[in-house]
């Protein structure tokens, strides 16, 4: 962990106030993995979740109450915590979800997903705890990773209200609906980099960090390399996503351009190209040099690198919207892995045009991938 991560938690560390904050909320997994078992679900993924919850509680006792090391019990706790993770996505990806009422609520709460939830903060806890975080340093985190989720949030609203300011003088000139197929994505995605831009120039100057916190430069030699091997093991890292996905029958959402283009393959033709001059730019401007790199100034880089991709994947939750919540999140989960290597690389190259490009060049390869497909 860097200095910079750590400048918080000087000095001494309140030994189990943050084991008690994961102690509770891996109580709160364990209960949540246990109502479909008492439910009568006989399903060996759902034990296993309990059976990893349950582990999960006894570490952060143990630690909190001086019976294990943090350098024992804090691993143990993360990494029963991340397999109570994938357990519990693999079971709502499969249909159950084990809903329960809300009192005074018309709708019910998947309570299988409240253990997704609390299983994935849990085992950031267990992380924290490891690296001998405090109280302070804790809350500071969190309080940023907010901050920066609102951030990434907010980007995904400005590019539709762009999108609505640029449409109102084209169709004042074309007139509404005589806009082509192509000419709409033109504007969407026109709005999507007007939007990105400010929300990141306005973060930049709400926060004084000017425009040299943007990582741009003449790509070197290296940078080249970096550009070619990213691409590379971007597509092996898809391809290992869903071969083991389909090696365990996990179900994943179809993209709302996916489904657009088996209506409309020419909507494609405009994709391909602006996936290279937007998509990529503007999203990997604000996700990777902007939220990211924002993050290193309380997180690790490998941290930041993880949380930033939370927050990426987080944002594409709406382009899945049309599907259930468990082949939502398998979708998800493929789209955190892809942003772990797109945010690996910013972070080893510090240079913004070299993730910018792979992600371009990915999205615009997949793209005449589907035009071929549907075209």
């Amino acid at each position: 962990m860097t200095e910079t991560a750590r400048a918080d938690d000087t000095g001494p560390v309140a030994s189990d106030a943050v084991p008690g904050i994961g102690t509770a909320l891996s109580a709160v997994t364990m209960a949540a993995m246990l109502v479909p078992v008492r439910r009568g679900v006989d399903d060996p993924v759902v034990w296993a979740g309990v059976a990893f919850a349950v582990v999960a509680v006894a570490a952060f006792l143990g630690r909190r109450h001086g019976g294990l090391g943090r350098r024992v019990a804090a691993p143990i706790a993360a990494g029963s915590s991340v397999a109570v993770l994938l357990l519990a996505g693999y079971a709502l990806n499969q249909g159950v979800t084990a809903a329960a009422a809300l009192p005074a609520v018309t709708r019910s709460v998947p309570l299988v997903f409240v253990a997704f939830v609390t299983a994935g903060i849990t085992a950031g806890i267990g992380v924290a705890d490891f690296f001998a975080i405090g109280p302070s340093g804790l809350k500071r985190r969190t309080s940023q990773t907010l901050i920066l989720s609102l951030v990434g949030t907010v980007g995904l609203v400005a590019a539709q209200i762009a999108t609505l300011v640029l449409a109102i003088p084209v169709f004042a000139v074309v007139g509404e609906g005589s806009l082509s197929l192509v000419q709409s994505v033109v504007l969407s995605q026109t709005g999507m980099a007007l939007g990105t831009i400010v929300v990141a120039g306005g973060y930049l100057a709400v926060t004084d960090r000017g425009l040299s916190f943007i990582d741009l430069r003449r790509p070197s030699l290296r940078d080249l390399g970096w550009t070619v091997g990213g691409l590379v093991v971007l597509f092996g890292a898809l391809f290992a996503i869903s071969t083991i996905m389909q090696s365990t029958g996990v179900e994943s959402a179809d993209h709302s351009t996916t489904q657009q283009a088996q209506e409309n393959p020419e909507m494609l033709l405009a994709l391909i190209p602006l996936a290279i001059l937007i998509i990529g730019p503007f999203e990997e401007l604000l996700y990777r040099n902007v939220i990211q790199k924002s993050l290193y100034e309380t997180f690790s880089r490998p941290g930041a690198v993880a949380v930033a991709s939370v927050i990426f994947a987080a944002v594409h939750t709406l382009a899945y919207g049309t599907a259930g919540i468990g082949a939502v999140i398998a979708s998800l989960g493929t789209i955190y892995g892809l942003s772990i290597v797109l945010g690996t690389i910013y972070e080893r190259t510090d240079n913004l045009l070299v993730p910018a490009l792979i992600h371009g060049t990915y999205n615009a390869l997949l793209f005449t991938s589907l035009y071929f497909t549907y075209g």
